[in-house]
């Protein structure tokens, strides 16, 4: 069995959001927090994403889930599109915590490879446990892969985080 640990992850919203999207299934993320959980001890799991007010009560079912949410101001491109960049936020926020030694390992959740750095001072400091990206292996930066970290692919773990549909009344014989 393995040592207890106090990991957190910190999870790009956006990124993991568009990297699933591409996928032929439905992700469950009340069933990716308890692998999160169970797989890599994660007692703290940061969804880091933009406010858009629209989507509260997607914001509420988050945190009855088990997710902390850090969001982002965010702004509107000239075609009403909304950005709210985290990668910024993420840094910042997975370095203080490995400063002040809030965590034994981090998990980042991203593709970008805008989080080498980032992957490379925790590697430093033996404080990154994994990636784990979104979609399948081909959306993974290069950057990534060359920092030499695991790398865990959400595409490979449909049987895990897929939604299960709900069964009608009496389909399995049951009552």
């Amino acid at each position: 069995m393995r040592p207890k640990r106090n990991n957190y992850a910190y999870i790009d919203g956006a990124n993991l959001h568009n990297g699933i999207r591409g996928l032929n299934w439905s992700f469950d993320y009340a069933r990716f927090r308890i692998w999160l959980r169970e797989k890599y001890s994660v007692e703290q799991a940061f969804l880091f994403l933009g406010m858009i007010p629209r989507y509260k009560e997607i914001y509420k079912r988050l945190q009855k889930e088990g997710y902390i949410l850090v969001f982002k101001e965010v702004v509107y491109d000239q075609s009403g599109k909304p950005k709210g960049n985290c990668d910024a936020d993420i840094v910042v926020s997975a370095m203080e915590d490995a400063y002040e030694k809030k965590f034994d390992r981090a998990i980042l959740v991203s593709s970008d490879g805008d989080y080498a750095p980032l992957v490379k001072f925790l590697l430093k400091r033996n404080n990154i446990e994994t990636i784990i990206s979104p979609g399948e292996a081909k959306r993974c930066s290069i950057l990534l892969k060359r920092t030499g970290v695991k790398i865990a692919y959400v595409a490979d773990k449909r049987t895990v985080l897929e939604k299960q549909k709900e069964k009608a009344p009496n389909e399995d014989g049951t009552s």
